[in-house]
């Protein structure tokens, strides 16, 4: 089973690259970045240097003035408590649909997994992966080092921080970068999903991965 899921994960690579048509018809460079919790701020200052248009937002109704979305990483079980009071979970399914590309970073990947583990979670189900919560460990067991991301030109820096591991990766995802052997970039369709925070290093290439439409989008409006 591994060496079939191996073989077809080139082929799954070069096609998740390319983002939906529609999202290169979008008017702006408009960022929506959710900030209910946790580190919002690093997303908004990285799109802002790429020169892109972040925006905070706190109410499902203000996702429809964004070109894209940011869900950052955070406590999961905590943003969850936020979305009890609010619609969000239709309007982020929406934006999903709609073929706008999203940035899911540590807690936000695990808010849009298909399964979530350690201890059983709800997922929104938007991306085809199984999760398990805090798997590294706690907050001291916190780690930098560099993955292997071949999609992206070669060896990146990341940042974990009670990380979760991807434990399941559906057949329409494509791994993107893996710590040693094991996933920790994804993608499917316009969601990317990371299990680190590439806000925290000074390397761009998953933000311009992610909204590579954007800018294109933004030179052309």
């Amino acid at each position: 089973m591994a060496g079939r899921r191996e073989t077809g994960e080139g082929r799954r690579d070069e096609a998740a690259l390319r983002l939906p048509s529609s999202v290169y018809r979008l008017p702006s460079g408009r960022v929506a970045v959710l900030a209910l919790q946790g580190d919002f701020a690093a997303h908004g200052e990285r799109l802002r240097e790429l020169g892109l248009a972040p925006f905070e937002v706190r109410k499902p109704d203000e996702l429809n003035r964004a070109a894209g979305l940011v869900l950052p990483g955070g406590e999961s079980t905590t943003i969850w408590k936020f979305f009890e009071s609010e619609p969000w979970e239709n309007a982020i399914a929406g934006f999903v649909a709609s073929g706008r590309p999203v940035l899911a970073t540590c807690a936000g990947a695990i808010v849009l997994a298909r399964e979530v583990s350690n201890p059983v979670q709800k997922g929104l189900g938007l991306i085809d992966i199984a999760v398990e919560r805090n798997a590294y460990g706690r907050q001291a067991d916190s780690f930098l080092d560099d993955v292997e991301a071949p999609a992206l030109g070669g060896r990146l820096p990341a940042v974990f921080i009670r990380a979760p591991r991807i434990r399941r990766v559906g057949s329409g995802v494509a791994v993107l970068a893996r710590w040693k052997g094991e996933p920790v970039l994804v993608q499917q369709g316009a969601v990317v999903a990371a299990t680190f925070h590439p806000e925290l290093t000074r390397d761009e290439r998953v933000h311009r991965l992610a909204f590579a439409g954007l800018f294109g989008a933004r030179k052309t409006a």
